[in-house]
């Protein structure tokens, strides 16, 4: 008879199966768009949320196809806040870019460590193709009804965290009239979507 130990047994290689385990929200699923950024400091994987930012998320998706990031830099660093890139070649010049989108940071998602979110300027729909990665909690940059327009959540690290840490590090000085520029350019060397 295979009684109640042989249903805990299969309960338990069912959870492993099904991923039910928390390990199992650090990794991609089926259905989310997961980019990899190879920099010069190591590897950066994320996963994008398109269900709670989808207008994001096609932004973003559409300048890593095109290869928009291939070679620009991490141009703002500060430790314990966040690494913000995307828009300058290693030579600190600005790229071309789109037309900027509307601001989706009403989302419900939080500027949470490990988190990337759309920069932009003080126009709340002025986000083009500059994003950053919260170093730290930052709840200051999160959308409040009537108060604060906030920053666009779009996804979240689920492997190389160790590298944001590394980059949010380096020394930094001021370059072509930007502060908290990285003295050693951080390069992203590619962008590329590895599941969607």
């Amino acid at each position: 008879m295979m009684g109640k130990a042989w249903f805990c047994g299969f309960l338990a290689v069912a959870v492993l199966i099904c991923g039910c385990g928390s390990e199992a929200r650090k990794t991609p699923t089926s259905r989310a768009n997961t980019v990899k950024l190879e920099t010069s400091m190591g590897t950066i994987v994320i996963e994008l949320d398109k269900k709670a930012a989808p207008i994001t998320v096609a932004n973003f998706l559409r300048y890593v196809e095109e290869g928009f990031y291939d070679g620009t830099i991490f141009h703002r660093v500060m430790h314990g806040f966040m690494i913000q890139g995307g828009g300058f070649t290693t030579e600190m010049v600005q790229k071309e870019t789109r037309s900027p989108i509307v601001n989706e940071a009403s989302n419900g998602l939080k500027n949470e460590r490990g988190t990337i979110s759309m920069a932009r300027s003080s126009d709340p729909d002025s986000a083009t193709c500059q994003f950053f990665i919260n170093h730290v909690d930052n709840s200051p940059l999160d959308y409040v009804p009537n108060t604060s327009s906030g920053y666009a959540v779009f996804g979240r690290v689920i492997e190389g965290m160790d590298v944001v840490d590394a980059i949010a590090r380096v020394q930094t000085t001021t370059r072509d009239g930007h502060s908290n520029v990285p003295v050693e350019p951080v390069v992203i060397k590619s962008a590329r979507v590895v599941s969607q």
